[in-house]
């Protein structure tokens, strides 16, 4: 069980840490960024959640709360994919079958060959969305309209020939999830993961009861600054009903820096936690580990400069975006395109959740700042 600790004691620099927190209160002073959740975990010691800034962009907007949900976005996938390696243990896949043995339909218009471990490394050449993405948000369609959407689209390129970050193919890995456990994505992960973890203010799409009593839980979740495309768009942007309770499997995770730091532990443990494994230390390893290297028709540069594991981004050591410049070559984690960021380093036994409510793809300038400084406060 993760126990606060003074900085000295988690083997961090006092007055850097400080200096870290006013890093961040200072962005949010500014208005730079309206809001954020940080927390430091290094073995089973941790600062605890720090919550600073605005609950919402707008002037006037009242405190953070310390009880504060945020929409992680694209930090959903590596947690879809962990549902993906779990089946996978337990002997019901392996990660070069076919998706279509699972999804016959998905085979159609030259998507034969794609397999599991394609949609996982980001290696399928399936897009990011789909062409009717806005189509199918504006008329509130749910994930099944997603689904057989994505059946119906032609890679951009052959399987394994190269990279191509795709929100797509985690939504099929979802899909796949539903029929081999007979759970919805959202319901396995929480069965599986959140629940006996303890990360009980978290949800792959809001439930109805987070809307319901005296004191409902939604008013709990930051508001974000919406994107300009987003503002107008007041059916499907990340403060709708839709959208919260969608539960897209590439970007519908809420949750807390508490119960995100808790799951971040568990991954720094080797897949155990408070005596419970919910993966293999093989699992954990295979998933953490460069797995472009031995897929030889993907280009060189991104076999070695840009790795992927199984559903994690590794450290691309040359690019500072969202990681920083200071991690370790074994570190891992990811990002979400609503300015978050979960970064696991096991060769300094830390991690980091870093949530805010200011989009800032592509670069993460803010995430990566915050990372520095951070790697700059460890002992």
């Amino acid at each position: 069980m993760l126990q606060t600790a003074l900085p000295k004691d988690m083997g961090l620099e006092p007055q850097r840490w400080q200096g870290v927190l006013d890093l961040v209160s200072g962005w949010c002073h500014r208005h730079e960024i309206p809001g954020a959740g940080l927390q430091i975990v290094r073995g089973d010691k941790t600062t605890g959640p720090q919550l600073i800034g605005n609950q919402s962009p707008e002037a006037k907007a009242p405190a953070m709360r310390q009880d504060a949900i945020f929409l992680i976005a694209s930090i959903t996938k590596p947690m879809v994919g962990a549902g993906i390696l779990l089946l996978a243990e337990r002997g019901l896949l392996t990660l070069d079958e076919r998706v279509e043995e699972y999804l016959p339909d998905f085979g159609k218009n030259s998507k034969h060959g794609i397999t599991i471990r394609n949609l996982l490394t980001h290696t399928s050449g399936l897009p990011d969305m789909l062409p009717q993405n806005r189509e199918l948000r504006v008329a509130n369609e749910p994930l099944s309209a997603f689904i057989t959407a994505i059946y119906g689209i032609t890679p951009d390129f052959a399987p394994g020939r190269g990279v191509q970050y795709q929100s797509t193919g985690f939504a099929i890995l979802g899909e796949i999830i539903h029929r081999i456990s007979g759970k919805a994505a959202p319901q396995f992960l929480h069965d599986e993961f959140f629940a006996p973890l303890g990360m009980h203010d978290t949800a792959l799409g809001a439930p109805d009861s987070w809307y319901e009593g005296p004191k409902p839980r939604i008013d709990r979740i930051a508001g974000l600054t919406l994107t300009p495309e987003q503002v107008a768009e007041k059916t499907w942007n990340w403060h709708s009903r839709y959208w919260r309770q969608l539960g897209a499997p590439w970007g519908g995770l809420l949750t807390t820096p508490a119960d995100l730091s808790k799951y971040a532990q568990m991954w720094l443990q080797k897949g155990e936690l408070d005596g419970r494994r919910y993966l293999s230390a093989a699992t954990v390893e295979a998933a953490t580990r460069n797995q472009l290297e031995q897929m030889k028709e993907v280009p060189a540069d991104d076999r070695r400069c840009r790795p992927w594991g199984l559903g994690w981004r590794l450290n691309w050591g040359a690019h500072s975006a969202n990681f920083g410049d200071f991690l370790s070559p074994t570190a891992y984690g990811h990002w979400g395109a609503t300015g978050t960021a979960l970064w696991i380093d096991p060769a300094r036994d830390v991690c980091c959740t870093f949530l805010t409510t200011m989009p800032q793809e592509p670069h993460g300038k803010y995430l990566s700042r915050l990372s520095n400084a951070v790697c700059g406060a460890l002992l």
